[in-house]
């Protein structure tokens, strides 16, 4: 795991991100219990562990300066992502992390035991059935949906105050986008040359 560390160490500085052995040993020990589950529950095609501190935790970091607010909901969060990294750097913020499949929840759920991660919560749902008691300051999306079905399945969730953030890999569709309150900020992610886009909807 010494690659791992180093293309993690190296890929924190290059965002700007303080670190202490504490964040890095959660961040490490995540990747390692994804690895371990991906072998019986197919949790991502990412295989190489070099790779999943590239494209899991650099990527799901990258955007950790646009979360807003107090209260944070991943939807489609499948293994945890960018959930969990952002909840371990962001112990002060409520995290929920929803995703519709069983087994995709249930390792969240041991992974948020095993890391001892107090502001996380884990919900088993689809999200237009998911009707929670208070809404979101931020609601993010990883490799979900289209930008118009994201804001029709989600918009229930997001405050008034609130903003969507759609992470893409590439710059939607100009057709995708038909809003005035809508912003389109580039990500660059350390050791992934492939284009990032984040997309900042505000509904109101």
């Amino acid at each position: 795991m010494d690659a791992c560390n180093k293309i993690l160490i190296t890929g924190l500085e290059s965002l700007n991100l303080a670190f202490d052995e504490e964040k890095i040993e959660q961040l490490m020990c995540f990747i390692k219990l994804l690895e371990k589950w991906n072998k019986a529950y197919n949790l991502t095609s990412i295989r190489n562990t070099e790779d999943m501190v590239s494209l899991h935790l650099l990527d799901s970091l990258a955007v950790l300066p646009f979360i807003e607010g107090k209260y944070v909901i991943d939807i489609g969060t499948g293994a945890g992502l960018p959930g969990i990294p952002l909840a371990i750097y962001l112990p002060g913020i409520d995290f929920t992390l929803l995703d519709s499949n069983a087994k995709k929840t249930r390792f969240v759920q041991q992974a948020i035991l095993e890391l001892k991660l107090n502001n996380v919560t884990v919900c088993h749902s689809r999200v237009e059935n998911y009707l929670p008691e208070t809404s979101f300051d931020t609601v993010i999306t990883r490799a979900f949906a289209s930008l118009s079905d994201i804001v029709k399945l989600s918009s229930h969730l997001v405050s008034q105050s609130g903003v969507i953030l759609a992470m893409k890999g590439q710059l939607p569709d100009e057709q995708d986008i038909n809003s005035a309150k809508t912003t389109l900020i580039p990500i660059n992610v350390p050791g992934i040359p492939a284009k990032r886009c984040l997309v900042k909807m505000q509904l109101t």
